[in-house]
């Protein structure tokens, strides 16, 4: 278990990080989210001790990171793939972090397996292709057989296949009981992966909380209907006591209604109906409405503008 308590902070005037507190619970994998620039790096830094808080303070199993004894057999982490010496091969740069921790050379040759860098091992790690280093830097979180796991944009560089590869992996690794802390961009893929959500912006905790409350909570399911005369349909709804709001191109979005029902009445009225869509709620539009104010980098409208 991870406990992060009252985490702040500074680089100068900016305030990076802000009063922040969440936990990372075993048995489940927990999601974090947020804009670029919203804290995440600075946060999972302060985490593992690289980054010293200016005020609060994080337990890994109820102690700072800094006071565990051979600490991969703790936390596994993946902050930066790259963050190996090009001239090492992959085997070498995990033979000394295992001998740095005590950790023998079986399990080197059963974390090679398990990414799937067995035909590579003995290859310069500088020449790897951005998805072999993603392997190896997973590798290496792993090495330790950690109860707590902290991965950085795993998927990251990664193949279909390798996509597949880790979510089912940190799935399994929280079935098995562990705290999974996963950072990504792909609101696909965490949709796909995380139990639970974390969600920074601009430093600030926005929310904390299973990944179904979050979507129900900040977007809508609906359904969309399209049809010839949207001022009748708009008043056989209303009269039926079904609550519609105008939508884009003169369609009507109408929510905790079956499209079957909407149909029925169109139908009973001698309305035709062009287009009767289902529209989910998804983790992205959640996502980016409750994110719209705490964007800081925000691309210009139009092409060349």
């Amino acid at each position: 278990m991870i406990e992060v308590r009252n985490l702040t902070k500074r680089y100068g005037p900016t305030l990076a990080v802000d009063d922040l507190t969440f936990t990372v619970a075993p048995g489940r994998v927990t999601g974090f989210l947020g804009p670029n620039g919203a804290g995440k790096s600075t946060t999972m830094r302060m985490m593992l001790g690289l980054d010293v808080p200016a005020a609060g303070d994080v337990l890994v199993d109820g102690k700072p990171y800094h006071a565990l004894r051979e600490p991969l057999r703790h936390v596994g982490a993946l902050l930066e793939a790259k963050a190996v010496h090009p001239g090492r091969s992959a085997r070498n740069h995990l033979l000394w972090l295992a001998q740095t921790n005590g950790i023998g050379r079986a399990r080197v040759r059963e974390v090679i397996d398990l990414v799937g860098l067995g035909g590579a091992v003995d290859r310069r790690a500088g020449e790897f292709s951005l998805g072999m280093g993603q392997r190896l830097g997973i590798a290496a979180a792993l090495l330790g057989d950690p109860a707590v796991l902290l991965l950085d944009e795993p998927v990251n560089g990664l193949d279909p296949e390798g996509i597949r590869w880790i979510r089912t992996l940190m799935r399994d690794l929280a079935a098995e009981g562990r705290a999974v802390f996963v950072s990504s961009h792909l609101m696909s893929e965490m949709a796909l992966t995380a139990d639970h959500l974390v969600v920074i912006g601009r430093g600030r905790l926005l929310a904390d909380t299973d990944m179904a409350g979050f979507i129900r909570r900040n977007a809508r399911s609906h359904v969309l209907v399209r049809t010839p005369d949207p001022a009748r349909m708009l008043a056989l709804l209303t009269a039926a006591g079904i609550g519609a709001v105008a939508g884009p191109d003169d369609t009507l979005e109408v929510d905790e209604v079956e499209p079957a029902r909407i149909g029925a009445l169109a139908a009973a009225d001698g309305l035709a109906v062009d287009e009767l869509s289902p529209r989910t709620a998804s983790l992205e539009e959640a996502f980016m409405r409750l994110t719209a104010d705490s964007v800081e980098f925000r691309a210009a409208d139009g092409a060349g503008r």
